[in-house]
């Protein structure tokens, strides 16, 4: 009974100095108390989440430079899959999902396996694989679209290499991608896309180096259109 007695003073108390509080900074006042109190709470949990994200990142990056260095020597089976001791970029994938290492691991990995000729596996990792570096993600739709060619689906392999070519926009990569984009619309049979992929180089990019190349191709091509 005295415990009863204890708990309904102590609640009485506690409603007390709240309505106190709310008479004191007023309804207005009393409810952006509330709202701040809310935006420190949820604001130290981005804060520990952020701080959890930031640290495996720390982790899986010192896990992938193994899985990198057997890339570079193209020993691609220890780079996807480890060596026992060390991650291969599959594992990096599945551990450390959502981190920035991570989305660098699926395009090491979509590269791998274009290396090993398995294509689907490929662009299933590097469409997986985002990024706001221009050069990089050009790379990217430029792979997937290798892999499209590869497996003669040529409508998919041009629109890759047309998006590469457009993400970098430079005179120094695009036009390449151009040339890419306009070989695959004419194993196509597209010769019309084939040529106006060339003429982007010619009147977008006049200045590269391979926009002879694409004067040489689009007359060529012209020919095989019978214009």
């Amino acid at each position: 009974m005295a415990e009863n007695n204890s708990s309904e003073e102590r609640n009485s108390k506690d409603s007390s100095a709240i309505e106190k509080f709310k008479n004191e900074v007023g309804p207005i006042g009393f409810i952006g108390a509330i709202v701040g109190l809310i935006v420190l709470v949820v604001a130290s949990g981005l804060f520990f989440l952020d701080y959890r994200k930031d640290q495996r990142n720390i982790d899986a990056q010192n896990e992938i430079f193994q899985a990198q260095y057997y890339y570079e020597n193209d020993s691609l089976e220890f780079a996807l899959m480890g060596d026992g001791r060390n991650l291969g970029f599959i594992d990096i994938i599945d551990i450390y999902g959502g981190t920035e290492v991570a989305n660098l691991a699926s395009f090491y990995a979509g590269a791998s396996y274009l290396k090993q000729r398995q294509y689907e596996q490929a662009i299933d990792y590097l469409e997986d694989f985002s990024t706001s570096e221009i050069l990089v993600q050009g790379r990217a739709y430029s792979l997937i679209g290798d892999a499209y060619l590869e497996l003669g689906n040529f409508s998919d392999a041009a629109d890759n290499y047309e998006r590469a070519a457009n993400t970098v926009d430079d005179q120094y990569f695009s036009p390449g991608y151009l040339l890419k984009a306009s070989l695959a619309y004419e194993k196509g049979s597209d010769l019309s896309s084939a040529i106006e992929s060339l003429d982007k180089i010619i009147n977008d990019y006049a200045k590269s180096t391979q926009v002879n190349e694409a004067r040489k191709q689009k007359a060529r091509l012209e020919v095989l259109a019978g214009r």
